[in-house]
C-alpha cells in the first residue's frame, strides 16, 4: 500500500490517507483566505513530522493522529526547511533594513520543535543556499557566514565549535552519510587568473597539509551544483558559465570526485548543456541527461566509463526511486511530459506514457507508484495531480474543483528500509482508468515545392539504446544463426515460463527440496554487495552439481573440489551478515 499524499491548496491542507484506493481528501487545516493561506510545507527525513507557515505563524505536527505540536508566532516567512529528525525547523525571510537604527534585521531563526524556543536569528541577505545543513543524526549543522563555513555541534547554536575558512567559500554540500562519519565539500570561485576550486574534508580535519580528501580545480565555473551520493563516497560536480565563444548559453564541464582523491572529467560524447544529474540509491552508478534537443542519456559507473546509453529523446530530468531498481527518464518544462520507466538492472524498457503539462514528479516511498501534478503558480489552469504505476497504468486522475489552486503535493515520506525492493513486472496492473493517449503531433511544414508529394520529413533522427543498436558489420534483416535462434528460443521459454508463475502468484522458479536458498541484500556498501553476489552465485553453482550428481552424473575431481567448499561459502555469509535458508 502506498504512503498518504499530503496537499496545500487553497482551500488549505489536505490528507489522501490511503492512495491510490481511497482517495477521499480530508481537511486538516483550513486556509481559505488570504489571513490563513498555507505558504510552505516540509517533512522530515522519515515523516513523522510536517511544518507549515501561514502569513501570520508556523506550526508543527505530528503525522500520526495530526496533532499540532507547537505554534510560533512569526509573521512573513518565506520559506522553511524541518531538520532530519524533526526536532528543529529553520525559517527565512526577507532581508530588512530598520529605518530608526538603520542597521539590517535577523531574517534567518532557528526554532526547538519541542517548545518553539527560539534557538539562533542571524543574517542571510540572499535566499538562494539559505537552509542551514544537518547531518542525518543532527551531530553537526553548518551553514555560510560571508563565505565562511561554521559548524556547530550537539546542535548549541551560541558556540561555533569549529569553522572552515578559505578564500570565500561561495557553495558547499554536506554529504547525507553514515552517524560521526561527515564528509563536506566546499566550492571557491576563482579570482584574476585563478582557478576555481572544489575541496573535500572529513569533519573536523580541516586543518594541516593532508587535510584534504580530494581537490579538483577548474577553469570554466561560474556556477556549480554538487551531488554527492547516498553514502557519501563519491561526488559530481556540474560546472557552468554564464556565456562563452562556443555558445550563447555558455560552458559546462561534469567532474568526479571521490574520498581517495580520484579526480576525472566525465566524458560527454554529445555536445550541449547537461540538464540533469541524478545518483542510484545504491551510490554505485550515476544517470546523466545532456546534448541538444533530442537529448542523450547515460549511466557511468564509479571509474567513470559509460555502462549504458539509453539513446536520444525528448527528456530532460531522471528520476530513480528509492530502491534504485527502476529509472524513469522524462521530459517537463517546455517538453511534452514523456515518461519512460527502465528496468536498471535488464536495461530494459518496462513502459512509455506521457503526463501532459506536469510542474512536478515524484517518486513514491514504496518505490511502485509515482506522482504526476500540475500546480500554480506555475500554471492556473487544469491544476491536479494523477497517480501512476510503474508498469504504464493511471491509477488516479483527480482534477482541482473550478476557482481553487493547487500550489504542493507531497508523499509522505517514509524511514529508511521500510519497503523492501520488489521484483519488476513488465504487467500493467489493473486500473479503471484508461491512460492518456499522446498528443498527435502537428504535421511539420512543407515548402511549396514539396506539397503534395510522398517526401517524408523528420526534424529529429533518434538514436536507439545501446543494447538495440546493430553491431559493426551486422548486416540488416539478416537471417538468424543457430545459436541465435537457440537464444531467442529459450528466453521465450523463461519469460514464459516467468509469466506463468507471476499469474499463479509464485515470483521464484521452483527449487528441489534442502536447496540452499541466499536473499538478495542490499547493504549499501558496493564492495560488500559484491563480495555476497559472488558468493551466492558459487552456492547456485553447487546446487546445480548436486542435482547433476542425483540424476546419475560421474563428477570431476574439480568439480567435487567444488561441493566441498559448500560449509566454507555459508560461513563466509555469515561473517557478511547474511541468513542462509533451506528450500
Amino acid at each position: 500500500m502506498a504512503p498518504p499524499i499530503t496537499l496545500r491548496s487553497s482551500e488549505g491542507l489536505q490528507l489522501i490517507q490511503n492512495p491510490p484506493n481511497d482517495l477521499k481528501a480530508t481537511l486538516l487545516f483550513e486556509g481559505d483566505n488570504r489571513d490563513n493561506q498555507i505558504r510552505r510545507m516540509s517533512y522530515n527525513k522519515d515523516g513523522s513530522m510536517l511544518a507549515w507557515s501561514n502569513p501570520q505563524s508556523l506550526f508543527v505536527t505530528e503525522t500520526e493522529k495530526w496533532t499540532i505540536l507547537v505554534k510560533i508566532d512569526h509573521a512573513k516567512v518565506v520559506d522553511i526547511k524541518l531538520s532530519p529528525k524533526g526536532s528543529f525547523l529553520a525559517t527565512w525571510s526577507h532581508y530588512t533594513v530598520d529605518q530608526a537604527t538603520k542597521t539590517g534585521q535577523p531574517n534567518l531563526h532557528i526554532y526547538c520543535t519541542k517548545t518553539g524556543t527560539l534557538l539562533k536569528s542571524v543574517i542571510q541577505k540572499k535566499q538562494q543556499g539559505w537552509e542551514p545543513q544537518w547531518s542525518n543524526d543532527e551531530g553537526i549543522c553548518v551553514r555560510n557566514s560571508n563565505n565562511v563555513l561554521h559548524f556547530y555541534e550537539g546542535n548549541k547554536f551560541d558556540n561555533i565549535k569549529t569553522k572552515l575558512d578559505l578564500f570565500k567559500i561561495s557553495d558547499y554540500s554536506l554529504a547525507q552519510c553514515s552517524p560521526g562519519n561527515y564528509m563536506i565539500a566546499a566550492y571557491c570561485a576563482g579570482t584574476k587568473g585563478q582557478p576555481s576550486f572544489v575541496r573535500v574534508y572529513k569533519y573536523p580535519n580541516f586543518g594541516g597539509p593532508s587535510s584534504t580528501l580530494a581537490n579538483k580545480s577548474f577553469f570554466k565555473a561560474e556556477r556549480i551544483h554538487l551531488y554527492w551520493n547516498k553514502i557519501g563516497t563519491a561526488l559530481v560536480v556540474l560546472t557552468s558559465t554564464e556565456s562563452s565563444d562556443s555558445s550563447y548559453y555558455g560552458d559546462q564541464g561534469l567532474h568526479y570526485i571521490s574520498l581517495r582523491g580520484e579526480t576525472c572529467l566525465v566524458p560527454l560524447d554529445k555536445n550541449g548543456p547537461v540538464y540533469n544529474v541524478e545518483w542510484n540509491p545504491t551510490s554505485t552508478e550515476f544517470a546523466v541527461v545532456y546534448g541538444y534537443m533530442p537529448a542523450k542519456v547515460a549511466l557511468f559507473n564509479l571509474k567513470c566509463d559509460m555502462v549504458f546509453d539509453f539513446g536520444t529523446g525528448p527528456r530532460n530530468l531522471t528520476y530513480y526511486n528509492p530502491q534504485g531498481n527502476i529509472l524513469c527518464i522524462a521530459g517537463f518544462g517546455n517538453l511534452s511530459g514523456n515518461l519512460e520507466f527502465w528496468d536498471v538492472k535488464q536495461k530494459k524498457l518496462i513502459f512509455q506514457t506521457q503526463a501532459s503539462d506536469s510542474t512536478l514528479f515524484e517518486w513514491s516511498p514504496d518505490g511502485q507508484h509515482v506522482l504526476t501534478a500540475t500546480t500554480a503558480p506555475r500554471l492556473r489552469v487544469g491544476n491536479g495531480f494523477k497517480i501512476w504505476h510503474y508498469t504504464g497504468s493511471l491509477l488516479a486522475n483527480i482534477a482541482t474543483p473550478q476557482y481553487q489552486e493547487l500550489w504542493d503535493v507531497k508523499w509522505c515520506p517514509a524511514p529508511d528500509g521500510k519497503y523492501k525492493e520488489e521484483r519488476i513486472s513488465y504487467t500493467p496492473v489493473e486500473s479503471k482508468l484508461e491512460a492518456p493517449k499522446p498528443q498527435a503531433k502537428a504535421a511539420p511544414y512543407r515548402p511549396p515545392s514539396a506539397r503534395g508529394t510522398a517526401t517524408s520529413f523528420k526534424l529529429h533522427e533518434y538514436e536507439l539504446p545501446s543494447n538495440q543498436k546493430p553491431k559493426p558489420g551486422a548486416v540488416a534483416n539478416a537471417p538468424l544463426t543457430k545459436n541465435q535462434k537457440k537464444k531467442a528460443n529459450k528466453k521465450a521459454k523463461n519469460q514464459a515460463e516467468r509469466e506463468e508463475r507471476e499469474a499463479s502468484g509464485k515470483t521464484d522458479p521452483p527449487r528441489p527440496e534442502g536447496a540452499i536458498v541466499v536473499e538478495k541484500a542490499n547493504t549499501g556498501d558496493p564492495a560488500k554487495d559484491k563480495s555476497i553476489d559472488k558468493i551466492r552465485k558459487k552456492l547456485h553453482q553447487i546446487e546445480k552439481l548436486k542435482e547433476a550428481q542425483k540424476s546419475g552424473k560421474q563428477l570431476q575431481e574439480q568439480e567435487k573440489v567444488k561441493l566441498a567448499t559448500e560449509s566454507e561459502l555459508i560461513k563466509e555469509l555469515a561473517g557478511l551478515g547474511i541468513s542462509v535458508k533451506r528450500s
